[in-house]
């Protein structure tokens, strides 16, 4: 199954470079997934099209109404971690995007 992700941030264009290293990420790990990286005005465009939202650390302030926007939709949301946000840590987010669909499976 392919696991869908939005990474935001205010522009998506720091977030257009964390998604590419993501998806790198996957791919070593032979794991399917789409990460699209938009700016968090674009989230009601893909709350039906995602599993996972990734928010930049910047957007600590929006993190309960972003929440809002995306739980009720059974969508997995976690704020990125400035550490790998600032690094570009695609293995890092990787590893938090699995970390998110596992406790989703065990749910």
């Amino acid at each position: 199954m392919t696991t869908r992700v939005l990474v935001v941030c205010g522009g998506g264009a720091s977030s257009g470079f964390l998604a590419q290293s993501i998806r790198k990420a996957a791919k070593q790990a032979a794991t399917e997934i789409v990460v699209d990286a938009r700016s968090e005005t674009e989230i009601d465009e893909y709350v039906d099209r995602i599993e996972v939202l990734l928010i930049g650390p910047h957007l600590a302030y929006m993190e309960d109404k972003l929440r809002a926007k995306a739980e009720p939709h059974g969508i997995k949301v976690a704020m990125l971690p400035h550490k790998i946000y600032g690094r570009l840590d695609g293995a890092g987010a990787f590893k938090l995007v699995q970390d998110l669909v596992g406790q989703e499976a065990q749910a």
